[in-house]
């Protein structure tokens, strides 16, 4: 159950049986079928493959650009069902058989090379956890995290039902990691906050099962006498597939969710620190621009962010793309969540503000928009700095700028045993 999906003898089992399953589908004895006919399944199936490809790409509102072996796999699953539509007649049991099978693997195949391109699921347990909707590991319900005192030597996961006020923005049940140092009294400690964010298609957990926070912050815990931040999984979009790019807009008030309705119910909750110079926002891709959007426009509330491979500024395309589907056509509201836009005119104190762009050594876009954010950045007074690490845009990256992020943002927030 722990093996991996994005490299090892598992992908390339399921490469090759369906690679063997398409030749049993279209491999005939009949020369008629060799010459005539499977030409045209083959065409019919590239034409196909390739019409989707286009559509997709001008109307799929997708961001980042597709691995090409999804479209490769695509093409073998209608080259498999072509061989019905263009040679039933002579086809022989095994034809047969061997086409919902060829099928079958390949839309599994194709699957998994977007999964492997994104790393959003590095194994089958993880993926079969998330499906099934399992709770994630050290989880806890919120009364047993309120009533439980004493050592701990790992942190706890709890889920939470957040109150959508005042922000009415409808969202998924968030979760929050307490660090060991928690639970030591029942005089809880004023900890530090961070608001963990991830990508467009995302969910509260992907931070705890692929980004691997929690096995992050136990990790720096442990070397801290139990101190980390705790960490909150917030739900940025409302759903797996909506974009929001974490601004209010006709998707609803995101930013509201993330700004109004969760700081108070945290520090009431969990009685953690508050003010700017205690809260922080991560993200990686999607939830790096969110991260960046948050310090910058909100420096009141979150006093430091870690922008792992993001944008620069929320986007749904062009400027005017941009404007009309995630503002309604408000430009001035794309004037004040526009990250340089807003340094530029110096609308924030900074003075108390800080910033990590963390980069992987591919992504020559994602390394500019990072060094043109950080000039005006430190022009406008907030201090960031760029890291750029072996990496690419895959859920692994963040995984790993988390876990390098994490003492520079313990020291910003002030945790203690952290640094000055």
């Amino acid at each position: 159950m722990d093996s991996s999906l994005l490299s090892g003898w598992l992908p390339w089992t399921l490469r090759i049986l369906a690679l063997a399953a398409l030749g049993a589908a279209v491999i005939r004895v009949s020369p008629f079928w060799v010459r005539r006919r499977l030409p045209w399944a083959a065409a019919g199936a590239l034409v196909v493959t390739g019409l989707t490809a286009v559509l997709v790409v001008l109307f799929g509102d997708v961001q980042d650009g597709l691995p090409v072996g999804l479209w490769f796999w695509m093409f073998c699953a209608l080259l498999a069902l072509g061989s019905l539509a263009f040679g039933l007649q002579g086809a022989r049991w095994w034809n047969m058989t061997a086409v919902p099978i060829a099928a079958a693997l390949s839309v599994l195949c194709g699957a998994n090379s977007l999964n492997a391109a994104t790393g959003y699921y590095p194994s089958v347990d993880i993926a079969l956890s998330d499906l099934a909707g399992a709770p994630v590991p050290q989880q806890m319900s919120l009364g047993q995290a309120l009533g439980t005192v004493g050592k701990a030597t790992e942190g706890r996961v709890v889920a939470v039902d957040i109150p959508a006020e005042p922000s009415g923005f409808q969202h998924r049940q968030e979760l929050v990691y307490l660090p060991p140092a928690w639970f030591k009294s029942k005089n809880r400690p004023q900890l530090p906050v961070v608001e963990m964010i991830g990508g467009q298609y995302m969910s509260p957990s992907n931070w705890v099962r692929v980004g691997d926070a929690v096995k992050t912050a136990d990790a720096y815990a442990a070397a801290h006498d139990g101190y980390a931040p705790v960490l909150v999984f917030v739900d940025a979009t409302g759903g797996f597939n909506a974009d929001t790019e974490c601004v209010n807009g006709p998707a609803g008030k995101a930013q509201d969710h993330l700004v109004k309705d969760i700081p108070p119910f945290i520090v009431k909750t969990f009685g953690t620190a508050f003010g700017p110079r205690s809260w922080a926002a991560a993200g990686w891709s999607m939830g790096g621009t969110c991260a960046l959007d948050l310090g910058v426009v909100h420096p009141e509330v979150f006093g430091h962010f870690v922008d792992m491979a993001g944008d620069l500024g929320p986007t749904t395309g062009n400027k005017q793309q941009t404007i009309e589907k995630l503002y309604g056509g408000d430009a001035e509201a794309w004037a004040a969540n526009d990250p340089l836009t807003v340094l530029r005119g110096r609308h924030g104190d900074y003075s108390s503000s800080s910033g990590l762009f963390m980069v992987g050594d591919t992504e020559a876009g994602h390394i500019a928009n990072a060094k043109e954010l950080d000039r005006a950045a430190n022009a406008a007074g907030l201090k960031t700095r760029v890291e750029v690490h072996p990496g690419k845009h895959d859920w692994q990256f963040g995984a790993f700028a988390f876990k390098e992020s994490l003492p520079w943002l313990a020291k910003e927030l002030g945790l203690p045993g952290a640094g000055g």
